[in-house]
């Protein structure tokens, strides 16, 4: 007996059947469409949704990771400068040394407050050994700094050219800091005779103590 042919599925009707379920949808009430484009309606809603939300998420992820790369740029400039520091840090170390070496031999070159009357003996003495006469040396009132002392002092001697350069590389090398200011030299008299009057203001300079100190603090905090 011959076998009866097997039948395929009837695609044709299959397609007449998907545009019939598409077919006058009411676009107000989706609950009563047909299965498949319900379905395909909610896979749709599903889609949109995930995709939305996945959008919103890595909005945020994104916004964290600029922050979290610029944070790693700011520690990564922080640890270089650092790591700098710290290849320097003998070296940084040596030159606070010779720092501090330097301002010590510094405060040696300012006399103490008890030591100013020999100072002001030594500049009165340099002049003498040079044979020059003294006109003046009348010293000022002490401007008081921060954590030194100034003391100008009126200087006039008169004497020959050569002599009063002498005096003034003198001065210059006492163990103690003096300088010469405002110095205006001229002839005594029209005569011819070569000497020579030399005015100028002297200053020294003095460390204070450590009382001295604490009142110039006391002094600065109260007009704060």
């Amino acid at each position: 007996m011959p076998k009866k042919p097997r039948q395929g599925p009837d695609f044709a009707r299959l397609q007449a059947d998907l545009r019939k379920q598409f077919t006058n949808l009411h676009p107000n009430d989706p609950s009563q469409w047909p299965i498949v484009p319900r379905t395909l309606l909610c896979i749709a809603i599903a889609v949109g949704v995930a995709a939305v939300l996945w959008f919103v998420l890595l909005s945020d992820y994104r916004d964290e990771l600029q922050r979290e790369q610029d944070q790693e740029a700011t520690l990564r400039q922080d640890f270089q400068t650092k790591l700098a520091k710290a290849v320097s840090l003998d070296a940084l170390k040596q030159q606070r040394e010779q720092v501090q070496q330097y301002v010590i031999q510094l405060e040696k070159q300012l006399p103490s407050k008890a030591e100013m009357a020999a100072l002001l003996s030594d500049i009165n003495q340099a002049g003498l050994g040079r044979s020059l006469q003294f006109e003046l040396f009348r010293p000022g009132q002490m401007v008081v700094r921060d954590y030194y002392a100034e003391l100008p002092i009126a200087v006039k001697v008169t004497g020959s050219y050569h002599d009063i350069g002498a005096f003034a590389s003198d001065i210059a090398h006492l163990s103690r800091i003096v300088t010469l200011n405002n110095i205006a030299i001229a002839p005594v008299s029209k005569d011819g005779g070569g000497t020579l009057a030399m005015d100028a203001t002297a200053r020294t300079f003095r460390y204070l103590d450590a009382e001295e100190i604490e009142t110039q603090k006391r002094a600065a905090a109260g007009k704060k």
